[in-house]
């Protein structure tokens, strides 16, 4: 499968995305997981119409974590793909559970409504009738070539 890339974009002010790592001031992303290597998506990691086994999103390093944040938002995104882009294969939150500047943010499953402790939905992805819903879909252009990113917001919210 000729899938472009998965591109990171952190946004704290302003984002920038890069290809593998990305950062806006001292606020970086990197992908940890070493199937994804920010050129195209491994075997297997695809959409189920597409021929994915279990996929899931790949583990994220975010350090340099702004005081007071107690919420990382990931938002899964089709630059290719107006209707997939800005969040369209889904927005999911991961709580911070005490305060630190880095956090590794595991992987979850694709296809599925069902989050692992610490995960929440923020908006399923935006296509159930084109592959199975839930609250993230793999990358899914059946080898076309899109250009897959992840926006990667840090959240105050509360008092």
């Amino acid at each position: 499968m000729n899938i472009k890339r998965l591109s990171l974009s952190v946004v704290l002010i302003s984002g920038l995305l890069l290809l593998s790592t990305a950062k806006a001031g001292d606020f970086v992303a990197k992908l940890n997981d070493s199937s994804w290597d920010g050129i195209s998506v491994p075997r297997g990691e695809q959409c189920q119409k597409f021929g994915g086994n279990a996929p899931k999103t790949p583990v994220l390093s975010v350090s340099g974590i702004p005081a007071g944040t107690n919420l990382i938002i990931l938002e899964f995104s089709d630059r290719s793909y107006q209707r997939m882009d800005n969040g369209g294969h889904g927005k999911i939150g991961y709580a911070l559970n005490r305060q630190s500047d880095k956090v590794l943010i595991p992987s979850i499953s694709g296809h599925s409504f069902t989050l692992p402790a610490g995960f929440f939905m923020v908006a399923a992805h935006r296509s159930p009738k084109w592959d199975k819903a839930g609250a993230y879909m793999p990358p899914c252009s059946g080898g076309k070539g899109n250009a897959y990113y992840v926006t990667i917001k840090a959240v105050k919210q509360g008092g």
